[in-house]
């Protein structure tokens, strides 16, 4: 349990400043899928930089993983129509319920409690590709 600490209070501060940014706020997500504001935008893109950044930084250090292994971003299939047709549904989901699969957790800790509602749907959805895995093109 000790082990998983840190990862446990990492994931306290990104909730809080998460909160603080207010990327968690249903009026920002709002804004930015009607184009309004550059708000969600700008911290998307910085943590996408700041990711491939530290991902160079980790990989030219030569870190391991906790497993031990050296950091590899493994290689994915090249398809324009499943990535146009998984980004739909991700960005359709995240403009219904207000919120991305990260935040969902925060904001029942900031008091939302409906989002228990979008988080046991997107468990069940889930659980419904994991059946349906071997059946869907890949």
């Amino acid at each position: 349990m000790g082990k998983y600490l840190k990862f446990f209070l990492v994931g306290i501060f990104f909730g809080i400043v998460l909160v603080k940014s207010e990327a968690v706020s249903w009026y920002r997500i709002y804004e930015m899928f009607k184009f309004q504001s550059f708000h969600m935008y700008g911290i998307i893109g910085s943590a996408v930089t700041t990711g491939i950044i530290l991902l160079l930084v980790s990989k030219q250090l030569k870190l391991k993983t906790t497993e031990g292994t050296y950091l590899r971003v493994p290689l994915k299939d090249r398809g324009l129509v499943r990535y146009i047709l998984g980004g739909s549904i991700f960005g359709l989901g995240w403009a219904l319920c207000g919120a991305c699969p990260g935040p969902m957790y925060i904001l029942v800790g900031t008091g939302v409690i409906t989002m228990l509602v979008v988080i046991a749907a997107a468990i069940v959805g889930t659980y419904a590709y994991g059946v349906l895995r071997s059946k869907l093109p890949h």
